[in-house]
């Protein structure tokens, strides 16, 4: 169907180019051989390929109705070739293609703060559905025709058709407004490429790979990635887990993947904590934070990571805190970090 549809649209340019070479012809022959003015042989030569059957604007020489001749048997067979070209672009639904995508690209232009999602294949769908889930704008891009098609079947879905190593396809997925990078490519190689691009064009940008050989993580990070995921090792782990800890492993793939928010685990940064909380200990948020979540872990700006935090532990603006609750507690929780009570 897709080479169908690259046929149609060749054959469609390539109508309109004989027809503007057709035109440019008429014009330039009836300046030269009638010593018309441009709007006159532009005239002329309309009425001319069209075959309307208007008058001359004046008697021909015999040179001048040779020429008409020739550019009406020439106009002939390209006005029915382009006809043709375009009736079947109509009818093989590019024209409606043309038209939705530039409806998409128009919304992409506007996202600000978005993800973009490298590939489509089972793990970059999974992630789709999870940004879904959480109401996060986010930007595919995929080459493969088939997984297009199967992307376009669903309609709240942004796409981008093209090879995600290459910087204009970047470019207009919005990589300099983008907020996070998800590479998920099969071929490790594509994504060290794809990892490499994104940093050097935003360098601000957090970016998450996927690898499936031993050694490329490291590589990953190397060219820049925050993070690294291997799908087959964290299977395996999950498998072994289940097996000594089922009840721990089921309880946090609650929290974290399940799709009715009656709980939330979320990580909240204090950069816009309120400046009376600065340098404060737990037990003093506390002390004023009636929200009811818990707080069970803080992550330090060198890196370390606090679990469970006790009571006297100090909380700063460069932290991140790890919170548990339902979304309505978060968000009561994040306007007492804000505004101090």
């Amino acid at each position: 169907m897709n080479q169908f549809k690259h046929k149609s649209t060749k054959t469609l340019r390539i109508g309109i180019s004989i027809f503007m070479l057709i035109l440019t012809f008429g014009i330039v022959g009836y300046e030269v051989i009638e010593d018309y003015s441009f709007v006159d042989a532009l005239y002329m030569t309309i009425i001319t390929i069209s075959t309307v059957g208007f008058g001359e604007i004046k008697p021909l020489s015999e040179m001048g109705r040779l020429f008409t001749s020739g550019l009406i048997l020439m106009s002939l067979g390209n006005l029915a070739y382009l006809g043709t070209s375009v009736v079947t672009f109509i009818v093989e639904g590019e024209l409606f293609e043309y038209i939705k995508n530039n409806r998409v690209n128009k919304r992409i232009h506007k996202l600000t703060n978005h993800v973009i999602v490298c590939g489509f294949g089972r793990n970059g769908e999974q992630a789709c559905l999870e940004l879904l889930d959480h109401n996060q704008e986010f930007v595919i891009i995929e080459k493969r025709d088939n997984v297009i098609d199967h992307v376009k079947e669903h309609p709240e879905l942004l796409y981008i058709k093209g090879d995600a190593t290459h910087e204009e396809v970047l470019i207009s997925a919005g990589i300099d407004r983008a907020k996070a990078l998800i590479a998920t490519t099969p071929n490790d190689a594509d994504n060290v490429f794809v990892v490499l691009t994104a940093r050097e064009m935003n360098p601000n940008i957090k970016i998450i790979s996927r690898a499936s050989e031993r050694g490329s993580d490291m590589k990953l990070k190397r060219a820049g990635a925050n993070n690294v995921i291997m799908p087959e090792r964290m299977g395996g782990q999950r498998m072994s887990k289940l097996v000594m800890q089922p009840d721990v492993v089921e309880f946090m793939e609650y929290v974290l993947l399940q799709s009715n928010k009656d709980v939330s685990l979320e990580e909240i940064g204090c950069n816009y904590m309120c400046p009376s909380f600065e340098g404060k200990s737990i037990e003093e948020l506390k002390n004023v934070d009636r929200s009811g979540v818990n707080i069970v872990g803080i992550k330090q700006r060198s890196g370390k990571y606090i679990f469970n935090p006790q009571n006297n532990d100090v909380i700063q603006r460069t932290d991140k805190v790890f919170i548990l609750g339902s979304i309505i507690q978060v968000g009561q929780f994040k306007k007492t970090l804000e505004r101090g009570k």
